[in-house]
């Protein structure tokens, strides 16, 4: 009995392993000097690091990708948080779980029926190369992950406590506001996370209704991959791992918002 706990200790730490070792392998190419992915590393050097910041084309997919994720985070975080205010209602069970379930489709459906379909619709409303119609698609996408996370914030809720507030003589808006909001704000947050981290991903979608001047810093890296491989892909990836360790603090400090509210 004494084995199992250590075979499970090594059974975990052989995934994560396995889950990690292809970082490990391309995150020191970030660091090279040479123009190329290989190993041994000839001379250590921040030269693709700079890169980012001073060559025009990857600046530019940066700026597009803040402006993109933020304008992404901000609408499906919004449709997101008033949908799980709607699917949280009792009634009529059955017809809020089949909109539940709708609101899931764009997670399995695959992302190029979704860009075929997004293109042809774009294009009647003169969408598509804009910066609006490449936030619209990431919205779509985005939405079900701000709606699971605050309609899983919002059932913690005890209704008593918008019960009390309503009945000392608040209006539904002030409950909304007052109690409801601030005590699913973990969620929300963990949405809004979700979101832009969604946005920041997205390349497929992007390739159907972007335009040369709304190229996303994913979508770089893919043409880079495509045309030319250079070390300043492994720079990129290194900034995405620190925005993700980034994002995942502020998830850990949301879930502890709400695990002190509870």
């Amino acid at each position: 009995m004494k084995t199992l706990p250590l075979a499970r200790l090594i059974f975990g730490a052989a995934v994560i392993f396995f889950l990690i070792a292809p970082l490990i392998a391309i995150l020191p190419l970030a660091f090279t000097d040479s123009v190329f992915l290989n190993y041994p590393i000839p001379a250590y050097s921040t030269r693709w690091f700079e890169e980012l910041v001073t060559a025009d084309v990857w600046r530019r997919s940066i700026v597009n990708s803040l402006i993109i994720g933020l304008g992404t985070t901000l609408l499906a975080t919004l449709l997101g948080t008033v949908s799980a205010l709607g699917l949280r209602e009792k009634r009529l069970s059955l017809l809020l779980a089949t909109i539940k379930t709708l609101f899931l489709l764009p997670l399995v459906v695959p992302a190029v029926v979704l860009g075929v379909g997004m293109q042809l619709m774009f294009a009647q409303y003169s969408l598509t190369n804009s910066y609006i119609g490449v936030i619209v698609a990431h919205t779509v996408v985005a939405v079900p992950f701000v709606v699971v996370n605050v309609l899983a914030a919002l059932q913690g809720i005890d209704r008593r406590l918008e019960q009390a507030a309503a009945s000392l003589g608040a209006s539904p808006t002030t409950v909304l506001r007052k109690v409801t909001l601030p005590l699913a704000l973990p969620g929300i947050l963990s949405g809004a996370v979700f979101a832009f981290a969604t946005s920041l991903d997205e390349v497929v979608l992007t390739l159907f209704v972007a335009g040369p001047n709304q190229r996303t810093l994913a979508r770089q890296m893919f043409s880079t991959i495509r045309e030319n491989i250079s070390p300043a892909i492994a720079a990129v990836a290194f900034v995405f791992i620190l925005g993700t360790i980034l994002l995942a603090l502020i998830m850990r400090f949301a879930r502890g918002m709400r695990q002190g509210q509870a």
